[in-house]
């Protein structure tokens, strides 16, 4: 689909030509890496994906066919009404991998509602054969339903049209489809409209995966794939990919991936990424506008889908986000642009991240309950604030980034006493909790058992200034007291049952779970000061801890309040158990990774001679 100027795209190619053989020769190399590196499904779970999809489409229409019949349809006419399933995401797009789940949108006709979806086709599902870990979401932004058929996840969307059947060669392009559909409707289409029109508008889909699929892994090991947490999700990344590949239409994918650091290195945020202009349509809904809406303004790397209503898909970045994303980007430019000349090799650019190494302090958020089913959503609720948290802490004097990882680390605790659940529930877990199983506490009385997710920020603190003496003060109690009252606002939150913990821990004191095995350096003996003559004989706890042992429900912890701080950083409390407290005071340190750095003293990757990248960067014209 070329523009009326006879290109895809709101600017002119950057370049026609095609690809030299030295970039021929490494997108050669690359498939043979992304090969290496497990990145392709076999044949037969292929097959087994075109199967479980023909299954769950069957069992949609049977579904649509019994809500008909309920509605008084005569079995001809409810026979009539269809129901059809669309794929979407990184399925849709090609380049998913194995295990990885399938995105499916539901399309029903008018008279079968959200209600039917989630009480007669969630039984259904329950009780078809091979259907198993059936979990629905009614209440989630874009409600859900959770499967997983023959093993493979499937996550279930659904749409109501307004029509009264839908027919087999029913096409989800035409805009006027939304016409009557309430929100939840609009937003569940969205994915599947968006997918598809990413794949109208690359010149060549063949290449454009290929890259995709290149620059998917990288972001993954680099741990900067992730909407929720203030990075880039999956149709931001093919957003991305897909415009270098409108700018380069006669390009493979080596050349592709090579322009892709490049060019997103250089791009003059907060000028958006757009694959076509933004339409208007028939809809009353709100279309992304900087000029109309002050939140859109406030984007910080603005990528537009490109389907109506145009939305910002990455309004979540926040400003240390877009640091770290900004860093990778000329990391994987400097890699990429050895692989050309011969110096490295692909496999370099997917190395793993080293975001466990990279600072002297993080701030560990716990949440953590009794039941694994109320588990999964207190947690979800608690990672989906983290980002509020980074920007909180982005305020903080003396921080100089927070970095959020991109997931949790889930834990389960058999424990035999309160005092057990109350350490599990501070992140305190001993050797002896770790190596304990389900049936060391049957029947025990006062044993129960914690499920725990922990999520990590990491803190760049400023170089200490020269001439300063003594400790500095870094104090993060606001931000993490008003992260703990945000969580505390879901409207299903019950103190008896939830538990959320934030507190400050040294690199050294990190759990091993965050390592792969082998990969965690020997913990090095550092030196502490002296303790001054006021600081008395301490065990490191706050004044502000509780004292009581009140008994609460097993899987609660009393500190809920934000753990902000311990009165002397440089050494650690014996338990390291944190309590509301004003300042911590961090030993002067030049953190390794993200420092800020002087943007005249980084080289910048440049384009091959005679390409100009301002042909993409300049602002697009109606």
């Amino acid at each position: 689909m070329a523009s009326t100027n006879g290109y895809l795209g709101v600017t002119p190619p950057i370049s026609t030509q095609e690809s030299s053989e030295r970039e021929k020769e490494v997108s050669i190399t690359l498939m043979d890496e992304l090969r290496r590196q497990g990145t392709f499904e076999s044949e037969e779970e292929a097959r087994l994906r075109e199967i479980v999809l023909g299954r769950l489409a069957a069992l949609v229409r049977r579904f649509v066919k019994q809500v008909s019949l309920d509605h008084g349809l005569s079995e001809t006419a409810a026979e009539a009404t269809g129901g059809k399933i669309f794929t979407f995401g990184s399925y849709r797009l090609g380049v998913h991998g194995p295990g990885s789940d399938i995105d499916t949108l539901c399309v029903v006709p008018k008279h079968v509602s959200r209600e039917d979806f989630f009480e007669v086709f969630e039984k259904m599902l329950r009780d078809a054969e091979g259907v198993t870990e059936v979990s629905g979401v009614p209440e989630a932004f874009v409600p859900i339903i959770k499967i997983k058929v023959s093993g493979i996840p499937i996550d279930l969307l659904m749409a109501r049209l307004a029509l009264s059947s839908i027919p087999d060669d029913l096409s989800l392009r035409d805009d006027n489809l939304l016409r009557n559909l309430d929100e939840r409707c609009i937003r569940s289409l969205n994915g599947s409209r968006v997918t598809d029109e990413i794949l109208r508008l690359v010149p060549n889909v063949a290449v454009f995966r290929d890259s995709l699929r290149c620059v998917k892994l990288w972001a993954q090991r680099r741990a900067i794939y992730s909407n929720v947490n203030g990075f880039l999700g999956g149709v931001a990344w093919a957003m991305l990919v897909a415009r270098i590949c409108q700018l380069y239409p006669n390009a493979i994918a080596g050349a592709i991936v090579s322009r892709f650091f490049i060019i997103m290195y250089q791009w003059t945020w907060p000028q958006p990424v757009l694959l076509k202009q933004i339409e208007d349509g028939p809809l009353n809904v709100r279309v992304w506008n900087p000029k109309l809406y002050p939140a859109d303004r406030s984007h910080r790397m603005p990528i537009i889908t490109p389907a109506y209503p145009s939305m910002c898909a990455t309004h979540n970045v926040t400003a240390s986000t877009q640091m770290i994303i900004t860093e990778e980007f000329k990391k994987g430019a400097d890699i990429v642009d050895k692989v050309i000349v011969g110096s490295a090799s692909w496999s370099e650019l997917f190395a793993k991240h080293d975001f466990f190494h990279k600072y002297r302090y993080y701030l560990q958020v716990i949440a953590s309950t009794g039941s694994q089913d109320l588990q999964i959503k207190w947690a979800g609720t608690v990672e989906s604030r983290i980002r509020q948290l980074v920007m909180k802490l982005e305020y903080v004097d003396s921080l100089t980034l927070a970095h959020p990882f991109i997931k949790g680390f889930e834990q389960v605790s058999y424990c035999l006493s309160e005092e057990e659940v109350r350490a599990v529930a501070q992140g305190e877990i001993s050797e002896a909790i770790k190596k304990r199983k389900i049936e060391d506490i049957e029947g025990k009385e006062g044993a129960s058992t914690v499920w725990s997710t922990t999520f990590y920020i990491g803190l760049a603190i400023e170089p200490k200034q020269p001439g300063t003496v003594g400790p500095r003060k870094l104090d993060i109690s606001y931000p993490t007291t008003e992260f703990v009252k945000l969580v505390k606002m879901w409207e299903k939150f019950d103190e008896t049952k939830m538990g959320i913990v934030v507190r400050h821990i040294k690199s050294s004191a990190l759990p091993d779970i965050v390592f792969d095995e082998g990969e965690r350096q020997p913990r090095s003996t550092l030196k502490r000061p002296k303790p001054s003559k006021t600081s008395g004989k301490t065990n490191g706890t706050s004044p502000d801890m509780p004292k009581n042992k009140k008994r609460r429900s097993s899987f609660t912890s009393e500190s809920t309040s934000a753990a902000t701080a311990v009165p002397d950083m440089i050494k650690p409390s014996e338990n390291n158990y944190l309590a509301t407290s004003t300042s911590t005071q961090v030993a002067s340190i030049n953190p390794p990774g993200l420092a800020i750095k002087d943007p005249a003293n980084i080289k910048s990757p440049q384009l091959p001679f005679g390409e100009n990248v301002a042909v993409a960067t300049n602002p697009a014209t109606a």
